[in-house]
């Protein structure tokens, strides 16, 4: 994999890029904000390292401009001192995809990357999704609602994937975080906002609502009304 580390701290970003290159990634670093920016913009990668706090522009900021203004959609995994939820949420509304809190274990880091990757290319199938007015082609990676295009984060296109293929079934929160994170899923409230920012992509500028929460259960992508929980 191509990874960019964007880490102000010299000495965990060397300790980062060895073990990464290392295990045959090839790495790029920044140690400030504004240089990590203009080189997540300018080259591809396949998954980009983000710490929180950074010089120059924290990575909060640098997520958001990448997000919103660069409309780049790179996989994000964000390190943080900070163990609290708030923080935690925060990184989700800019467009992070994952997290670890420092101290973190470099296998655990690598098994992250590697997920947030696979999600990316993924081993998808080839034909275009449909739900209602919603398309997801799986090898392009687009969706489009009503013929216009929604951008959407490496998890969030995980989860819509996933709900279109079980469609109009209900899919369990318990199954949508064991696929998105394994037997590691962040905390309770992780899987909550991106649902949360799936819904105002797929759902706000439109007339009618395809994501229904079905309560006590978890989650439907169909048409009209949801299931009665």
């Amino acid at each position: 994999m191509r990874l960019l580390i964007i880490e102000d701290n010299q000495d965990l970003c060397s300790e980062l890029a060895d073990f990464l290159e290392f295990q045959g990634d090839t790495i790029d670093t920044a140690t400030d904000g504004i240089t990590g920016l203009h080189l997540a913009v300018v080259n591809e990668y396949d998954a980009i390292i983000l710490d929180l706090t950074l010089p120059g522009m924290d990575g909060l900021e640098v997520c958001r401009r990448l997000r919103q203004d660069a409309g780049n959609w790179v996989p994000v995994l964000m390190l943080t001192a900070r163990d609290t939820l708030d923080d935690r949420l925060s990184g989700f509304e800019r467009g992070a995809d994952d997290y670890l809190v420092k101290p973190f274990s470099l296998k655990e880091l690598k098994y992250r990357l590697n997920a947030l990757a696979r999600r990316t290319t993924g081993l998808h199938q080839q034909s275009m999704l449909t739900v209602g007015d919603l398309e997801l082609a799986p090898e392009t990676r687009e969706v489009r609602r009503d013929g216009k295009t929604i951008e959407l984060t490496a998890i969030e296109f995980q989860i819509l994937e996933l709900l279109m293929r079980q469609s109009p079934r209900v899919v369990s929160r318990q199954h949508l975080e064991y696929s998105i994170w394994g037997d590691t899923p962040p905390d309770g409230e992780a899987l909550r906002v991106h649902i949360h920012h799936l819904r105002h992509a797929i759902d706000k500028p439109f007339s009618s609502p395809l994501l229904h929460t079905v309560r006590g259960v978890g989650y439907q992508l169909k048409p009209g009304n949801a299931i009665p929980s």
